[in-house]
């Protein structure tokens, strides 16, 4: 899914001097958490902002809107559900084994898994790598549609919902997100390791990183000892518009209902999401899972290289957003970053470094549906903005830009 929305937004660093019209100058920690709170009463419920300049202490901002204070109070270190941006540490996996010759990025992906993948053939690692394996998502399947809203709560295997999966286009044409591209990276990497991914994860990521709230979720449980934000979607009436044509009527999400939401915290999504979406961390965990890999410290400079080489996300738009292999480059209006988005039900995330990996952003809300309507959406893409540019060091001009920004 995407969101194209018209965002103004208004940032100035500390200590920034001569800013002109058109520049705000209110001092960046101050000018983040009123936008903070903007975008948390516009709908995104409950915010969470951690910005890391690179010097000094970070600024860390959490908000909420005032009726969900009584489910819970929201802290800047709460877990959260990370979705897509599990496809960074995904992919950082694989191409440590390609650095160890386990895996080749030019191996069919047959080679790996004998008729689970549809067209495997001709699909190569690189392709499940970078979305230009033409393989749709399930997540749009008719059938999965039951389980994306709770309503069913089968268990589903990486088999089972490659079962769902046909070809969209031919392989290596052309970029399509696909959530099946990296279930069938997950099921590689277990097959080239004889591990289980959770154990991976902890093994070459989480534990030598220190990353001590940071998880592979298994079920719908939280672990004990550390607080975790709530997230909510809009209730059937309000989740209407942003549901595709066709959708049968009066749909929604299966909770307890409050305040024209649901709260979805407590849903599984645990048997869908694996190597594609099932990670739980903090903004301060993966702001180190992100600036430790974009830094050079988890693989060698050859993958960092090939990590990096991006395709257009959008051939109409050569200056547009593009992703690597499992990285996305982002246009920000005051400079590139990189990293991934997420998003599942009751939590979206945007997750950045600058080039060196020395700086990071992250802003998190406690929905995803919910921030893709407009007023949320335009607050929301106002905060990201804003974020990154104090990131950055750069002001934000209070000019309007159109932004297309992929939500997952």
């Amino acid at each position: 899914m995407t969101a194209t929305v018209a965002a103004t937004a208004s940032a100035t660093p500390a200590g920034a001097v001569g800013a002109g019209p058109g520049v705000d100058t209110t001092p960046p920690a101050m000018q983040l958490a009123k936008l903070s709170q903007q975008a948390a009463d516009a709908g995104s419920l409950g915010v969470i902002v951690r910005v890391d300049g690179g010097r000094g202490p970070a600024v860390e901002i959490a908000r909420q809107a005032a009726w969900t204070k009584a489910d819970h109070i929201l802290k800047a270190n709460d877990q959260f559900r990370m979705a897509s941006n599990t496809k960074t540490l995904t992919a950082t996996l694989i191409l440590q084994l390609v650095a160890e010759r386990k895996v080749g990025l030019a191996d069919p992906v047959e080679n790996w898994l004998p008729g689970v993948v549809p067209g495997g053939e001709a699909i190569t690692i690189k392709m499940l790598l970078n979305h230009t394996s033409g393989l749709n998502d399930f997540l749009l399947h008719p059938d999965f549609l039951p389980s994306l809203l709770g309503l069913d709560r089968r268990r589903w295997t990486p088999e089972q919902l490659l079962a769902l999966t046909t070809a969209q286009n031919p392989p290596g044409e052309q970029w399509s997100y696909s959530n099946a591209n990296y279930q069938a990276l997950g099921l590689v990497l277990e097959k080239a390791t004889g591990q289980r991914l959770a154990d991976l994860i902890e093994q070459r990521i989480t534990r030598p990183l220190g990353m001590t709230h940071t998880y592979l979720a298994t079920d719908a449980g939280w672990r004990a000892g550390h607080d975790h934000a709530t997230g909510y979607e809009p209730d059937a009436e309000h989740l209407a518009p942003i549901l595709p044509p066709g959708t049968p009527e009066g749909i929604g999400f299966a909770g307890p209902e409050r305040n024209d939401h649901v709260n979805t915290t407590d849903m599984d999504v645990s048997s869908w999401t694996g190597a594609a979406g099932g990670m739980v961390s903090t903004a301060q965990d993966w702001d180190r899972f992100l600036t430790a890999l974009m830094s050079g410290r988890l693989l060698p400079p050859a993958q960092m290289k090939q990590m990096r080489t991006t395709v257009a996300q959008d051939p109409a738009d050569p200056k547009g957003d593009r992703y690597g292999l499992g990285l996305m480059e982002v246009r920000t209006p005051c400079g590139t970053v990189w990293g991934h988005t997420g998003g599942l039900p009751g939590y979206s995330s945007e997750i950045y470094t600058d080039g060196t990996g020395r700086r990071s952003v992250t802003v998190l809300n406690s929905t995803n549906f919910g921030v893709q309507l407009p007023a949320a959406a335009t607050a929301n893409k106002a905060l990201v903005n804003a974020a990154a540019c104090t990131m950055l060091g750069k002001p934000v001009p209070t000019t309007t830009t159109t932004t297309t920004t992929p939500t997952r």
